[in-house]
């Protein structure tokens, strides 16, 4: 199982370590076992529009790891309102976002206060996955003020021995 998380980004500098929560969220960091248990995985992200301060990383449908493409994700450790160096894995059912016909599994990387996971198709609770060391908060924030200000980007999550 997944202990701590590396996100990075190459343009804005972006390099963050956030520790797991599995007892917690273990069904959650199970996932991101699975996810990067192959090695790093880089996934096209973006500045949140509805949710906040948020890097969103949504995994594209061939990343989604193999036993998990059907798979219901309940929520775990569950919140609305993510604080600043939360990590959250939001599930979104198939169909239920406008008529996408697999599950969206979306990593979100909160880099202030004001998170909030109020969704076009209403109120998602997300699961804490996982929460930025403290070191590591003002340049995850630094980091992704400039993502917000220069656009899509593609961010790589590996798992940290």
């Amino acid at each position: 199982m997944v202990r701590e998380i590396l996100f990075r980004e190459a343009q804005s500098g972006l390099s963050a370590r956030a520790v797991a929560l599995p007892d917690k969220a273990p069904q959650s960091c199970e996932f991101l076992g699975d996810l990067l248990s192959g090695g790093p995985v880089a996934i096209p992200s973006l500045h949140a529009m509805w949710t906040g301060p948020e890097i969103s990383c949504p995994l594209p449908e061939a990343e989604i790891p193999a036993g998990w493409a059907h798979a219901v994700l309940p929520p775990e450790n569950a919140t609305m309102f993510p604080a600043a160096g939360d990590v959250i894995l939001a599930y979104v059912p198939p169909r239920a976002w406008g008529g996408v016909p697999h599950a969206i599994f979306d990593i979100g990387l909160f880099y202030a206060p004001g998170g909030r996971l109020l969704l076009p198709v209403g109120w998602v609770a997300g699961s804490l996955v996982a929460q930025v060391v403290p070191e590591d908060l003002a340049d995850l924030r630094r980091a992704c003020e400039e993502i917000r200000r220069t656009g899509a980007c593609t961010v790589t999550v590996e798992a940290l021995a």
